[in-house]
C-alpha cells in the first residue's frame, strides 16, 4: 500500500489509545479520512475533545466517540472497557498506541512501575477485556505500537517492577520488548479466530512524547531533532497494519516502515512470551 492510497474503512470501528496527540492523533486523522468510526481513548478530556473537533473539521468521516482513561490505572481501564462493551458496537481494529518514557522511577496507583504499567500492562489489560467483542467483529486486527528500542531492553522476571537500579531508557526498552512478546503470544492464542495481532515501530517521532523529562533525555531529543519524522510519517505503519489488504491474515509479526522486520532474538522467545502473558494476567487480575 502506498502512502497516498486510500482504503475505504466505512462501517469499520477503530479504537485508538493516546489519540489526542502525536502519532495517535495522526492515525485517527488518517482513518477518519478513510471513513472509519473512531473511539478515541484519551487521558485528558480537554485535549481529547480538541482532537475530536479537529478530526471532525478536517476529515469528517464516520462517528467519533471519546472515552477517558489513564492507562496507568487498571480501574480506569476496566471502566472504559465496560463503557464500550455496554454498547452493541463492533470493534474491528484496536490500536494500542499510548505510551511514554519516564526519566525517574514512579509508581502508578496500583503500585506498579509506571513505564511498564502504561506501555505494557495497560494495552494487555485493555485488549483482554475487549477481546471477545473483537472476535465477534472478525475479521479484525490488533496493532500495538512498539519501538526499535526493544533491542536494548531485557526482561528481568524477578524485577519487572524495576525496584533495582532504574534507567529510564532501559526500562522503556523493556516495555517495548514486552509489546512484541505480548503480540506474539496474542497471535498464537487468536489462531483461527479471524483476528490478527501485529506490532509496529513508528520511528523517532516529533510529538509530545518524552516532554515530561529533562536533563540527558531532553538533550538527546534536541540532538536527534534533524532525524525525527513527523507524526503523520510515524503513523504510517500503524495505519498500514490497521487497513492494508496486503497484511490480511498476517499475524504475530513486527513491522517498521510498513515492512515486516526481524526483531531482536529476545523478542522471539516463545517461552518468555508465554511466561510474560501469565505474569501479566497475575499483575492485572485479568
Amino acid at each position: 500500500m502506498s502512502e497516498t492510497e486510500q482504503i475505504d474503512m466505512s462501517g469499520r470501528t477503530v479504537m485508538i489509545t493516546g489519540a489526542n496527540s502525536g502519532i495517535g492523533k495522526a492515525t485517527a486523522m488518517a482513518l477518519a479520512g478513510m471513513g472509519a468510526d473512531l473511539v478515541l481513548v484519551c487521558r485528558d478530556q480537554g485535549r481529547g475533545e480538541a482532537a475530536m473537533a479537529e478530526i471532525s473539521e478536517q476529515r469528517g468521516g464516520g462517528d467519533i466517540e471519546l472515552l477517558l482513561a489513564d492507562l496507568g490505572s487498571q480501574s480506569q481501564i476496566r471502566r472504559v472497557a465496560s463503557e464500550f462493551l455496554a454498547t452493541p458496537r463492533p470493534l474491528h481494529v484496536l490500536i494500542n498506541n499510548a505510551g511514554l518514557i519516564i526519566r525517574d522511577r514512579t509508581e502508578t496507583e496500583d503500585g506498579i512501575e509506571a513505564t511498564f504499567a502504561i506501555n505494557h500492562l495497560g494495552p494487555f489489560l485493555l485488549t483482554e477485556l475487549l477481546l471477545d467483542r473483537i472476535k465477534e467483529s472478525a475479521p479484525a486486527r490488533i496493532v500495538t505500537v512498539s519501538s526499535v528500542a526493544h533491542k536494548f531492553g531485557e526482561l528481568d522476571f524477578d524485577d519487572l517492577n524495576s525496584t533495582g537500579k532504574y534507567r529510564g531508557m532501559r526500562v522503556y526498552g523493556r516495555s517495548k520488548l514486552a509489546n512484541i512478546l505480548f503480540t506474539r503470544e496474542l497471535a498464537e492464542r487468536l489462531e483461527g479466530t479471524g483476528v490478527t495481532a501485529n506490532a509496529a515501530h513508528p520511528g523517532s517521532v516529533a510529538s509530545r512524547f518524552g516532554q515530561n523529562n529533562s536533563g540527558p533525555m531532553a538533550a538527546m531529543t534536541k540532538v536527534m531533532a534533524p532525524f525525527i519524522r513527523s507524526p503523520e510519517k510515524g503513523a504510517l505503519t500503524s495505519i498500514y497494519l490497521a487497513t492494508s489488504p496486503e497484511v490480511e491474515g498476517v499475524t504475530g509479526k513486527y513491522f517498521a516502515n510498513s515492512k515486516e522486520k526481524q526483531p531482536s532474538k529476545a523478542a522471539t522467545s516463545e517461552e518468555n512470551a508465554h511466561k510474560l502473558w501469565e505474569i501479566s494476567q497475575q499483575m492485572t487480575a485479568a
